[in-house]
């Protein structure tokens, strides 16, 4: 089954990331509703940038790779939505791990 395009396709250093939703269910079986739920620190890469510029004008290859699961800060990032899908476009620098 080939991959659905979102239609982003980030520039230089940036990546594209599809949060991934916490459960709703805390593991004491309390159910948190959505109101009191913070939005998730981490998610899936779907888009990467060809990488950035050095003062040489060679382009520097990003490490991150498309299917990556990363953690991120809590602000980091431009949301935007195309369609129903809602992601978050941030610098390579703003991702703080890759989740093995």
């Amino acid at each position: 089954m080939p991959a659905k395009k979102t239609g982003i396709q980030p520039l230089a250093d940036r990546v594209l990331v599809k949060r991934t939703e916490e459960e709703k269910q805390t593991k004491g079986g309390i159910i948190v509703p959505d109101t009191a739920k913070e939005k998730p620190v981490q998610g899936k890469i779907v888009a990467v940038g060809p990488g950035r510029m050095n003062d040489t004008g060679k382009r520097i290859p990003l490490e991150l790779k498309k299917g990556d699961k990363v953690l991120f800060g809590k602000y980091s990032g431009t949301e935007v939505t195309v369609g129903d899908q809602e992601y978050v476009i941030m610098r390579e620098d703003d991702i703080l791990a890759v989740i093995g």
